[in-house]
């Protein structure tokens, strides 16, 4: 199953890794310990709440106006 990995830089260093369509996340010091960490979560997630294939997300960008 093809599932979609969102990085984001910690705070305080390494990545926050999440998974949309379940909601899972994860975390790891590198871009690929953060990919293995999400995978097993998810995996363990699918296990008890199984989902059927999902469609083909969009993923975009967008702008907010920032008061300074």
């Amino acid at each position: 199953m093809l599932l979609t990995a969102v990085l984001l830089p910690a705070p305080e260093g390494g990545f926050t890794a999440l998974n949309p369509e379940t909601g899972s996340t994860s975390q790891g010091e590198t871009v690929e310990e953060a990919l293995a960490n999400l995978r097993e979560a998810t995996e363990l997630f699918l296990e008890e709440f199984p989902i059927a294939a999902p469609g083909q997300p969009l993923v975009t960008t967008f702008e907010v106006a920032v008061n300074a």
